[in-house]
């Protein structure tokens, strides 16, 4: 039971202290998931990472998901979920109650301004992050350039890419293998 508690009590700091969404969180998966418990690998937790951003839902969540089932089953997704989850729904319904009647004060326009520019640098750590464990080859320097190419200028749907570069990657893989 202790361990139940321990991974809805980590995502939930996870989901409550990371603003910005998925991409934002990775660092502080990295450090909790990873490094602090053991849970899983850096190389797990990018394959979860990449897996929950191709599936329908939310990354966090997908990605709690993933960990929970592997630490304690069915039972240990749940407690994960529910922690990642929790603390946004909070803050949600606080928010959602107050922020009528404040939204038009120049200090809070200026206060979500802050929070739009640290979202930014977290976002671009994970990006950073990702870099160096994913792009590890000149392939993946390829196959890097070819999806930003056909996402950031061809406007190609995110799930065509996610699976066009699993089947390259696939593909690649046996061709080394053999």
């Amino acid at each position: 039971m202790s361990e139940l508690f321990d991974l809805f009590k980590t995502f939930f700091r996870i989901g409550g202290l990371t603003f910005g969404g998925g991409y934002a969180m990775l660092p502080m998966l990295e450090k909790e998931v990873v490094e602090q418990r053991k849970w899983t690998t850096s190389e797990e937790l990018l394959d979860y990472y990449a897996v929950g951003q191709a599936t329908p839902g939310i990354i966090a969540v997908n990605t709690a998901t993933f960990v929970g089932y592997k630490v304690r089953g069915i039972v240990g997704a749940f407690f994960a979920t529910l922690g990642v989850v929790f603390p946004s729904l909070v803050i949600i319904l606080i928010i959602a109650s107050f922020l009528q009647n404040f939204a038009q004060y120049e200090v809070v326009k200026h206060a979500f301004s802050g929070v739009r520019v640290a979202v930014a640098v977290l976002v671009l750590n994970a990006i950073i992050n990702l870099w160096k464990n994913s792009v590890v080859d000149k392939i993946g320097v390829v196959i890097f350039a070819v999806t930003f190419i056909l996402g950031a200028f061809l406007n190609i749907s995110p799930i065509y890419i996610v699976i066009g570069a699993s089947v390259l990657g696939l593909i690649l893989k046996f061709r080394r293998a053999k």
